[in-house]
C-alpha cells in the first residue's frame, strides 16, 4: 500500500488533464490527501472520524485514511517516532498547521468534541472560532457555519 488514496480514473472521476480546463489552467496538481503526523493513527482517526462522520477506508498501525462522503480529499494519519505536538499554549505559540471546520452549533460541536477526547486551551484567539486541541495535541478550531 503506498498511502495515497485512489486516482482519478479508479474512483471514475477526470483524469488531470480533464481538470486542468475545469481550473482555468491555473494548476497543474490536484490535492490527493492531507496527512496528519501523530503518535497513534489508529486512535487519531477514529476522533476524527467520529467528529466529521467520516468512513475509515484503511487501518493499521502505521497508517488509517478517512474518506471524505463529499468525494474531497481524503485525510490521512501517519505514525510518526517520537512524534511530539507543536505548542498552542501560548498567543505567539508556533504551529505547523490546523484545519478548521464548520458546525451548526458551536456550543454543541464544542461539547461533542470534547467528549470525543479534544481539549480546550485557555487561549483563544477569536471571537467566533473556537480553538481545541484533538488527542494528539494538534489545534483545530470550530466555526459557526452562519
Amino acid at each position: 500500500m503506498t498511502g495515497f488514496p485512489p486516482t482519478p480514473q479508479q474512483k471514475g472521476r477526470p483524469e488531470m488533464s480533464d481538470l486542468a480546463a475545469e481550473q482555468n489552467d491555473t494548476g497543474f496538481a490536484r490535492l490527493a490527501m492531507v496527512t496528519i503526523d501523530c503518535a497513534d493513527p489508529v486512535a487519531l482517526a477514529a476522533f476524527y472520524g467520529e467528529l466529521l462522520g467520516w468512513e475509515t477506508r484503511h487501518v493499521d498501525e502505521r497508517f488509517a485514511i478517512l474518506d471524505n462522503p463529499e468525494g474531497g480529499s481524503p485525510l490521512g494519519f501517519g505514525r510518526v517516532t517520537g512524534y511530539r505536538p507543536e505548542p498552542w499554549t501560548e498567543p505567539d505559540g508556533s504551529k505547523h498547521f490546523h484545519l478548521d471546520f464548520y458546525v451548526d452549533d458551536l456550543e454543541e460541536a464544542t461539547a461533542r468534541a470534547l467528549a470525543l477526547g479534544a481539549t480546550e486551551p485557555q487561549y483563544q484567539h477569536g471571537r467566533t472560532l473556537k480553538v481545541l486541541i484533538d488527542p494528539a495535541g494538534h489545534p483545530f478550531g470550530l466555526a459557526p457555519l452562519e
